[in-house]
């Protein structure tokens, strides 16, 4: 139905209640230190001596712990409950000695436990291990309490790594390190391998922040070494405990290269010419210049490997984010984050080198990455090369990129920080050179653990502003600038956060992401999920949601959405579903075309939604995930329907698959639309894998099909192969006995990269 009645704007009363909220939380926080040593409730962080590995002796990766230098290490076994208990005894024993010598440090693991019982589905590099047995580990190894290395493994030899920044952990990191698993009649073991050339440290430190996790997946039962507090864990490094004894560490000279050879074949039936035969060469080169700074440059960038976007239905006014998937802008990308529970998104790596959806060619890029005393710096130069765009009829020129970061360590989990980026375009083939445009911005990140004793508190602050689009054109400071504040609550049983921000009508960097803009917003949220004393179920979960979105000049209500999550259940097993209804209110201020000659008019819309969401536990050998979904949509009604499956018969072999339904009825006309995705994975060992997809959505009508095979030469060398097809259906439906596939375009390459190190 349509609303006619105007709604007050929140206007700057909330602002104020925003800032007098942060000064009764702040006023309450225990006061904190620069150097905190990290403490449990329940006494002093735990100390974990390093073994110095004799020069006679060595550690050979077997998994096995057999070699003389493990006996002579003191293990560390006092493990804790996080859940399902929290605080209880562990129901099986697990032990974890260190070692290290001039270039490795080493890790001992003896996991105990009933062999029968071990779940190991999983070998490819990081994998989602929600389906498996788990040990990770934590470095803090600047003893920062903000930044560090997450691993992880599994009883299959699987490895996953990630960097960690700000409590936040960034999976795109492939570190350089080595494991090797054994089963024993008790259960499992591990040794692993980190190179220190793998890692930035503190040379004059003589002692790391670490800690250890453990799952018991059937169970669902999780394991810390220290910060068992379900309000703590595994990637606060504020709670770690302490790896010392560590001296003479060597990264050797710190140089790194890595050259690539890339071979593919292409065919587009469409063009003259329909098959070429490309072939590059590439080159990654890496330095440390110091143990915690390094340099990279990368020429002639290839992105051959990168798998394809997962496919969605937009069925909104604003376009969609995905994902980056290149690993040159992922590796090193957690110190550019920037106020992310926000979104102003100054920086966006996808904006580099793709375009419309088409790939742009990146002649080099440069990047310095890592930490100098108090601070954290990030900073890239990319610049990308001429490229017509057949799909858009049209020319991109070549562009240079900058992007600079640095972020200043305060108190103990704390930061301030700012960026900085530039976009410079070359001539096109017209002639034009547009202005460069530039964006620039502050942001502070206060964290503690200690908020009325053990609770957590986040506070985020930022300002960005971008450079004059059209500088013929006169623009003020507040249309060209976003600027907002966020306090979090994120405790066990108890969440809470509220957020303010406005975005400019002219906000919009070039080197970023904006779905909207021209607005203010208050944000509230409201979550709690208490724990009941009932033994088959772990939690229950109850929230609401509020967001009210004005206009940022006239204060006229554009959005208002009450979102409830009625009823949540989360079970021991990992099962769990959760009932939600939401009202949505929102004063389209002009006609919108929701799909090919169906327009919504302007107009005011309050609708009601409600929906089921339902899963089984990742950990059975076919699990599933749905949801049902029925409501109004502008002024008619929607439907849909997600289920996703997964099975997997046998360790190593996944097969998947999702369907998306939409059915929506509407006064101008209805209109359905289906989206699947089909794909597998075979992982014949952790070094060697294959995956692919089937993609397909009958609005684009496009089949897309990918694969790609993977082995994993030695660790930082790899060898890919990747085939791809897409098909136009000139039919009705996928299914329909009268579709008709007409290849777009098709495709192979080869890539083996290859590192050196010095």
């Amino acid at each position: 139905m349509r609303e006619r009645q105007r709604q007050a704007p929140a206007g700057r009363v909330a602002l104020n209640a925003l800032f007098l909220a942060m000064q009764l939380f702040v006023s309450y926080s225990a006061p904190v230190t620069a150097q905190a040593t990290s403490e449990d409730a329940d006494g002093p962080a735990g100390l974990l001596v390093a073994y110095r590995v004799p020069h006679d002796s060595e550690v050979r990766l077997d998994g096995s712990l057999n070699d003389a230098v493990w006996a002579l290490a003191v293990p560390i076994s006092d493990f804790t409950q996080q859940d399902p208990v929290e605080g209880a005894e562990p129901s099986e024993r697990t032990e974890v000695r260190v070692v290290y010598d001039e270039g490795n440090l080493y890790i001992g693991a003896t996991i105990f436990d009933d062999p029968g019982g071990i779940l190991a589905y999983q070998k490819a590099r990081d994998a989602d291990l929600a389906t498996d047995d788990r040990f990770m580990w934590m470095l803090d190894t600047f003893r920062d309490n903000r930044t560090g290395y997450v691993f992880e493994i599994n009883a299959a030899g699987l490895k996953g790594d990630a960097l960690l920044g700000a409590g936040r952990g960034g999976r795109a990191w492939d570190g350089i390190w080595e494991v090797k698993t054994a089963r024993l009649p008790n259960g499992w073991s591990a040794e692993i391998k980190i190179p220190f050339k793998t890692l930035n440290f503190d040379p004059t430190l003589d002692t790391w922040g670490i800690n250890f996790q453990r799952t018991i997946r059937r169970r669902n039962e999780e394991l810390l070494w220290r910060g068992h507090r379900r309000n703590q864990g595994l990637t606060m490094p504020v709670h770690a405990g302490r790896l010392t004894g560590l001296q003479g560490l060597s990264q050797g000279i710190g140089l790194e290269a890595v050259p690539s050879v890339v071979a593919s074949w292409r065919n587009i039936p469409s063009n003259t010419d329909p098959n070429t035969y490309p072939r590059d060469i590439s080159l990654d080169l890496g330095y440390s210049i110091t143990p915690s700074l390094r340099a990279a440059v990368s020429i002639n960038t290839d992105f051959a490997e990168t798998e394809v976007d997962q496919r969605r239905v937009n069925l909104t006014r604003f376009p969609l984010r995905f994902a980056e998937r290149r690993d040159f802008f992922l590796e090193g990308s957690g110190v550019f984050s920037f106020a992310e529970r926000s979104g102003p998104a100054p920086y966006f790596s996808r904006r580099i080198g793709l375009e419309g959806g088409e790939q742009i060619p990146v002649t080099y890029g440069a990047r310095l990455g890592g930490q100098t005393g108090r601070y954290e710096l990030g900073f890239f130069q990319v610049r990308t090369g001429y490229q017509e765009l057949a799909n858009q009829d049209r020319t991109v020129p070549i562009e240079d990129y900058t992007v600079a970061r640095v972020k200043r360590t305060i108190f103990s989990q704390s930061s301030i920080g700012a960026i900085y980026t530039r976009r410079a375009a070359g001539r096109d083939r017209e002639g034009f050179r547009p202005e460069d445009r530039h964006t620039a911005g502050m942001d502070l990140n206060y964290q503690t653990a200690e908020l009325f004793g053990d609770k957590n508190l986040q506070f985020e602050a930022f300002f960005v502003w971008n450079s004059n689009p059209e500088p013929s054109v006169d623009r003020s400071l507040s249309d060209l600038t976003a600027r907002g504040i966020r306090i979090n609550f994120p405790n066990d049983v108890w969440q809470a956060h509220i957020s303010y921000r406005e975005f400019g009508h002219d906000y919009s960097p070039a080197v970023g992401f904006v779905t909207r803009n021209g607005f203010r917003r208050v944000e509230p949220n409201l979550t709690w999920r208490p724990r009941p004393s009932i033994e088959w179920i772990r939690r229950f979960e109850f929230s609401a949601q509020y967001r009210y979105l004005a206009d940022l000049v006239s204060g006229i209500a554009e959005e208002k959405q009450l979102r409830l999550y009625l009823f949540g259940m989360e079970l021991e097993s990992g099962d769990g579903f959760r009932l939600q209804a939401t009202r949505q209110y929102e004063n389209l201020d002009r006609d919108f075309e929701v799909s090919d000659g169906i327009e919504i008019p302007e107009g005011r819309y309050t609708n009601w939604e409600y929906s089921l969401q339902g899963r089984t536990a990742p950990r059975r050998r076919a699990s599933v995930q749905g949801q049902i979904m029925n409501g109004g949509f502008w002024d008619g009604d929607r439907s849909q329907v997600q289920l996703t499956f997964t099975v997997r018969p046998i360790p190593g072999l996944r097969l998947s698959g999702s369907i998306e339904h939409n059915d929506l009825r509407l006064p101008r006309g209805g209109f359905q639309t289906d989206l699947y995705r089909f794909g597998g994975g075979w992982d014949f060992s952790p070094a060697v894998s294959m995956i692919g997809n089937v993609q397909y959505d009958d609005v684009s009508k496009i089949v897309g099909l990918f694969a790609r095979a993977r082995w994993i030469v030695r660790p930082g060398s790899d060898l890919f192969l990747v085939y791809a097809h897409n098909w136009q259906n000139l039919g009705s439906g996928l299914l329909d006995r009268d579709r008709d596939l007409l290849t777009l375009s098709k495709g192979m390459s080869m890539k083996l990269n290859y590192a050196y190190r010095f």
